[in-house]
Formats: C-alpha cells, sequence, structure tokens
C-alpha cells in the first residue's frame, strides 16, 4: 500500500521528533535552558596572551590618572559655581576649599541682572553664534567637499594656504580685520563682529577630511548613473559627513559665543555688546567683589553648558557613523 502525505505532515512529523528527543535527554521535564555567556574581563588575566587588554594594575592605574585629571578640569567649575551662590560673610578663599555653601543666596545674580542687561546681550551673543554656526556648516561643507573629493589643478597651493592660517594667531590679523570691516562700514555693528568668524579654516580642513572617507567609486558610479554636483552632495556625502557636520556646528557657536577680544575692539556702543563683553563691565566695577563676578561668569557659561548637554547624544553618535550610506 502507498503510504501518502500531505502537504503540511512532513513539518509535523519533525516537530514531533524533535520534541521527542528532547523530552529524551530531559525526563524530569525542566526544560532546556542556555547559560548566559561569560561576561569578557576588562583587563589581562595571568598567563593571558591577549597583549590588547591591560594588566589589572594597569586598567586601576588609568582609572586613578583619569579621577585625578577630571578633577583637575572639573574643580575650578564646581569652584566658580560655588563662589557664585556663597554670601558675603562666608571665606571663599579658604583651604581646604568649602564647595558647599552654608547659607546659599541668589543675591549676587540678582546684582548681575541689575547692573547690566544680560538679556540684551543674549541676544546679540546669540544672533551672532546662530550666523556663525549655518556660514561655518554651509561653507566648510562645500570647501571640504571641494578640497576633499574634486580634482583640480592648485589643490595642492590651496591646503597649503589653508594650513598656513593656522599658524598665525588671531591677535596677528587683528589690526588688518579691523581695517577690512571699518572699510565695509560694519564697525561696531554685530555683522561686523559676525564676519570674520563666518568662515573658518579649520572647519574647512575638518570637513574636507571627513568627505576624503568617501570611497571615490562611490561618487564615481553616482555620476555615471547621471547624479548631479548637487545631488551627489544631498545623497551620498551629507549622509556620510553629518558626524563631522555636528562637530563643526558645536565648537563654531562655542567660538562665537565665546569670543571677547574681537567684539571688544569692533564694538563701541554698549547697546551692541554680546554677553562676553558686557560681562567686562563687571570685572571693572565688582573687582573687589569675586562672587558676583563669579554669577556672571555662569550665567554666560549656562547656555553652552545646556547646549551641550541637549546635543551630546547627537554628537556623539554622529561622530561614531562611519558606513557610507547613499
Amino acid at each position: 500500500m502507498t503510504s501518502f502525505q500531505t502537504p503540511g505532515s512532513a513539518g509535523v512529523i519533525e516537530e514531533q521528533a524533535t520534541a521527542a528527543l528532547h523530552a529524551a535527554q530531559d525526563p524530569a521535564g525542566r526544560g532546556h535552558r542556555t547559560r548566559p555567556p561569560r561576561r569578557e574581563k576588562a583587563y589581562r588575566t595571568r598567563g593571558s596572551a591577549d597583549i590588547m587588554k591591560p594588566s589589572l594594575a594597569g586598567l586601576i592605574g588609568k582609572y586613578v590618572l583619569l579621577v585625578v585629571v577630571l578633577g583637575i578640569m572639573v574643580f575650578p567649575f564646581l569652584w566658580q559655581l560655588s563662589t557664585s551662590f556663597k554670601g558675603s560673610a562666608e571665606n571663599i578663599y579658604g583651604f581646604p576649599p568649602s564647595l558647599i555653601p552654608s547659607a546659599p543666596t541668589l543675591d549676587h545674580y540678582a546684582e548681575v541682572f541689575r547692573t547690566i542687561p544680560v538679556l540684551d546681550y543674549a541676544r546679540n551673543s546669540l544672533l551672532v553664534g546662530v550666523g556663525t554656526v549655518i556660514t561655518n556648516v554651509i561653507f566648510a561643507t562645500l570647501g571640504g567637499y571641494a578640497l576633499g573629493c574634486l580634482k583640480f589643478r592648485g589643490k595642492g597651493i590651496v591646503m597649503a594656504i589653508f594650513f598656513s592660517t593656522l599658524l598665525l594667531p588671531g591677535e596677528v590679523t587683528l589690526t588688518s580685520q579691523y581695517l577690512t570691516v571699518k572699510s565695509l562700514g560694519l564697525a561696531n555693528t554685530l555683522w561686523g563682529v559676525f564676519l570674520p568668524g563666518a568662515i573658518a579654516a579649520i572647519n574647512v580642513l575638518l570637513m574636507a577630511a571627513a568627505c576624503r572617507m568617501i570611497p571615490a567609486d562611490t561618487l564615481d558610479a553616482a555620476t555615471i548613473d547621471g547624479a548631479n554636483t548637487m545631488q551627489r552632495l544631498r545623497h551620498i556625502v551629507w549622509p556620510n559627513i553629518r558626524g563631522m557636520v555636528s562637530v563643526v556646528a558645536l565648537f563654531a557657536f562655542i567660538g562665537a559665543w565665546d569670543e571677547f577680544l574681537w567684539p571688544l575692539v569692533v564694538l563701541s556702543d554698549p547697546a551692541n555688546y554680546t554677553l562676553t563683553v558686557g560681562m567686562n563691565y563687571l570685572n571693572s566695577n565688582f573687582g573687589s567683589n569675586p562672587r558676583v563676578i563669579a554669577a556672571g561668569t555662569m550665567i554666560a557659561l549656562v547656555p553652552i553648558i545646556v547646549l551641550f548637554a541637549v546635543l551630546q547624544k547627537q554628537f556623539f553618535k554622529g561622530v561614531e557613523e562611519g558606513s557610507v550610506k547613499g
């Protein structure tokens, strides 16, 4: 007699056989349990040939060094923050320093707002910072694409010029920048503060390095398929340089917000002062009261801290992106 199977009978028979095998291996019915993978140690054990991992002593020394460096970098900020909340009767220069005020007060912050128009100065700094971010992202991306992906005569000379500008400190070109801005009629204006930082050579070089990581074959294939320059920038270049764009944007805003010397030179009307220049007024009027100066410093620093805290996830995530996307 010929056996006959339905279309799904083979799968049913296979499942039954598997279940019977498991039951035979585990007669108590406890079920099949898999052990979780053993966690790999972060240091090299004795007798291990993995030289890429540090020894236990080396790992401890590394973390101790990191804690020391962290303390050196963070302690001045904590001391300044503590000073801004301490009352006039507290000793801010005692040793060991006390970072927790015994009677916290906001009087010094109120004194800063009574002395200078903080919100007006912050608005001026924000306008300059946002404009600097927009121009640096746009022009640095275009310049980096040209230097990193295109081939043209004189490319080495252009790169040498960009690198040479990094060798000169900003104070060397301060006079020429002021004369240029004054000849354009932009002295004592926010446009004059913004113009010299509209594009930075270091940002162009960073974008060029990011564009250079894009395989040339990918761009050539897009060109053969008929993609123009803007299409290559949008669909190939931009997805692969977003990490570096976030770096450029964040550093451009911090640089524009913290700039002091150039706005101090080009601005003479207090109504156009940026926040850093306005805070300098506190040093001249409250030099004997470091608590008010510390409060003004915290006011100028808080926006930068908030911005980085909000964008740090996108910042580090973008830097880690390395795959080609199209």
